[in-house]
This record gives C-alpha cells, sequence and structure tokens, in this order.
C-alpha cells in the first residue's frame, strides 16, 4: 500500500501513528479547496433539481486527478492506495458532494485485479481521465444486501456474451457509460462488463432521498464483456472498496455536521443566553464528538485492510460499517435535535447532512445486516476483535 500512515516504533513502544504524508495533506487541501470554492451549497441544490448528478462536477473531479487515483500508472493513472482514496472520499462528504467518486474506485480495483488485459486497457485510462463513469450494478430486490443472491443470468453470444438482468439502485444508472454487472454463467455468478448505449440497456433514472442520482437498469440480452469467472470475489472487492469510501465519506459528512451544530449553538439565544451555554447541551455535543471519532478510528481500520487477504478484508469492513452506522444515526439525530424545527427545513443546510447520513447508513449493507456478518463471524472463544 502506497503511502500509508507511517508506522513508528520508538522505545520499543509500538503504537501506530496516523501522521498523513505531505503528498496526502496536499491531496486533501486541494480537495478540500474545491468543494469551498467550486462546491458551493447553491451549486448542489441546482444540481439536484437538475436530477442529482452533475457531469460537469464530475470532470471536475477529474481535472482535479480523483478519478485517476486508484488506477494503475501503466493505465494513466496515479497508482495511489486505499488511504488516498480515502483522504478524497472525506474530503468530499464535509460537502455532501453528490457525484459518486467512489465508483471510479470501485471500477477501477475490479478491473486492474480481475479483467483481462485487453479490457483493462480500453477501459482503465477512460476511468481514470473521467471520460467514462463506470459503476457497479449489482443489487437485486430478492437479494436485500447478500452479495451471493444473483438471479441475473448470463450465456456465451456471438460477439462475447449475452446478459439479461433487472438491477436496483444504480449509482448515476442513466448517466453511466457502462455497469460492472454479476450475473450467473454455467452455475456461478461472474462479472461483466456492459456499455449503457447498447442493445436491450433500459434505464430508469430517478433523485434519492439525499438528492444523488439513481437508475433501475434493465437489460435484455444486452451484449456484454466478460470481467472474470470468478464473480463472487471480484464482486466482494469492489463492495469492500465501496464500503471502506463509504466510511471515510461518512467521517467528512459527520464532522461537518458538528461543526455546524456548534456554529448554530453559539449563535441561537434561548433566555437571553446563547445555547452552547447550557451544560445539558454542551453533553449532547460531547457525545456526537465522541462517535464521530469512534467512527474516524474505524474508517482508518477499514481503509489499512482493504489490502489484506479477502476473509480478513471482508470482517473488518463489517465491523468498520456497523460502528460508523451507529456514529451516523446519533450524530444525525442529535445534531437535528440541537437545532430544533429548522434543523429539518429544506433551506437550512443541516437537514441535507442529516439525509445524507441516512443514505450512508443503508449504503452496500445497513448496520443491522453488518451486524449479522460480525456476528456470523466471531468466533466462539474470541470477541469481535479475534
Amino acid at each position: 500500500m502506497k503511502k500509508a500512515p507511517r508506522r513508528h516504533n520508538r522505545h520499543k513502544e509500538r503504537h501506530m501513528d496516523f501522521d498523513f504524508s505531505d503528498d496526502q495533506e496536499q491531496l486533501r487541501d486541494a480537495v478540500r479547496k474545491w468543494v469551498d470554492k467550486g462546491y458551493t451549497f447553491e451549486r448542489r441544490r441546482a444540481a439536484v433539481a437538475a436530477g442529482g448528478f452533475d457531469r460537469a462536477a464530475w470532470n471536475e473531479l477529474a481535472e482535479l486527478g480523483l478519478t485517476a487515483l486508484t488506477v494503475p500508472e501503466a493505465h494513466d493513472g496515479m497508482g495511489q492506495g486505499p488511504i488516498d482514496a480515502m483522504v478524497v472520499a472525506e474530503e468530499l462528504g464535509r460537502g455532501i458532494v453528490l457525484e459518486p467518486i467512489a465508483q471510479a474506485f470501485m471500477a477501477s480495483a475490479v478491473l486492474s485485479h480481475y479483467a483481462p488485459a485487453a479490457v483493462q486497457s480500453a477501459w482503465l485510462p477512460r476511468v481514470a481521465s473521467g471520460e467514462a463513469l463506470v459503476v457497479l450494478a449489482q443489487q437485486e430486490r430478492k437479494a436485500r444486501y447478500r452479495l451471493d443472491i444473483c438471479e441475473a443470468k448470463a450465456a456465451p453470444a456471438q460477439s462475447g456474451y449475452a446478459v439479461t438482468a433487472i438491477k436496483s439502485i444504480v449509482s448515476a444508472g442513466d448517466q453511466a457509460d457502462a455497469f460492472i454487472v454479476p450475473a450467473q454463467l454455467d452455475g456461478q455468478i461472474a462479472l461483466f462488463l456492459v456499455e449503457r448505449a447498447a442493445a436491450g440497456v433500459t434505464t430508469r433514472g430517478y433523485v434519492t432521498q439525499d438528492g444523488s442520482r439513481a437508475a433501475e437498469v434493465q437489460l435484455v440480452n444486452a451484449p456484454a464483456t466478460l470481467i472474470t469467472t470468478d464473480g463472487l470475489a471480484a464482486l466482494e472487492l469492489a463492495v469492500d472498496t465501496g464500503i471502506a469510501a463509504t466510511c471515510a465519506e461518512a467521517v467528512g459528512v459527520m464532522d461537518k455536521t458538528v461543526a455546524i451544530t456548534v456554529e448554530y449553538m453559539n449563535q441561537r439565544k434561548q433566555f437571553g443566553v446563547f445555547i452552547a451555554s447550557f451544560q445539558a447541551l454542551r453533553h449532547r455535543v460531547a457525545d456526537m464528538k465522541m462517535q464521530l471519532e469512534l467512527a474516524r478510528s474505524m474508517s482508518y481500520y477499514a481503509s489499512l485492510k482493504l489490502g489484506a487477504p479477502a476473509p480478513e478484508r471482508r470482517a473488518a469492513m463489517a465491523r468498520a460499517k456497523v460502528q460508523l452506522g451507529q456514529s451516523m444515526r446519533f450524530v444525525g439525530q442529535q445534531a437535528v435535535q440541537l437545532h430544533g424545527g429548522i434543523g429539518v427545513t429544506d433551506e437550512y443546510i443541516v437537514s441535507h447532512y442529516f439525509k445524507k447520513l441516512t443514505q450512508l447508513e443503508v449504503a452496500f449493507g445497513d448496520t443491522l445486516h453488518h451486524l449479522g456478518e460480525v456476528s456470523a463471524r466471531m468466533q466462539d472463544t474470541a470477541g469481535v476483535f479475534a
């Protein structure tokens, strides 16, 4: 893993030092500057009104090098690791940016680890440049959050394969250039690349609760390119990459939510004094801050484990998502409570942070799903962190 937080071993003490590298700090500053200057609340509101995905904003993320961040250097990418991706997702979370950068990280991970050389050469440089928005289309209605349940079917066809499927809640599905689609092939899940412009592909787009864009995607004998027959393992890598990015994004959202709440409490007066002076409310803010820091630790943990062997990586993502889910719910609810009625009005920014936290809690599996994953992996003799 490139440029991970450094480990120091002074005086035979073993502890983690989460100092970021200079490059990572510069990356953080660059993204934060873009969010502060280029992605205002007004711009976001206009994007939501226009459908929830702004290709111009996506292109600006690409110009910053964010779509190329995790793409290997051999395919015109920057070849950076999970910690760099975490830094980016966190900063975009602070601005509740609608454009799904996690999809670029996921496409890059799947294609670079599993796709044949010809598919990599055809698609990875275009993912890196931002020219191709390639998104994961895995969710089926019956599957809930399980990745091993897949009714989509694939069969050999004249020019490769044909896939028939109905996939739900596909990120920016009616705007994407191609989909990564799991489907059954010869009794096991394989992963395919399907272009949106291909015959037999129809999409129905809509705006989600948090203002971003998604779609129902239907494929009827759509021409497809095989990525890998080891589909479940590749799909798990994609989703785990998405979970790590979601955790980091959530930390950014919560960080800003706490800051907005504290700022409001320092301005709002009740009984002639600022409500920030009330002890009971200060205790609530302290609890929000504690949940934020617990979440931050588990987000670091998730990103550090992204390169681990699959069983260890899967377990780590489930643990992280449980903590993040609990923290998101607590921070979101307390922010609304401390604001009072204004906290749920559309005109005021904190309601949009609350909606984003609510949506992120269910992304790639909600808290209860991941709690089930954690308990299924627990050993009789050990705790959660065995």
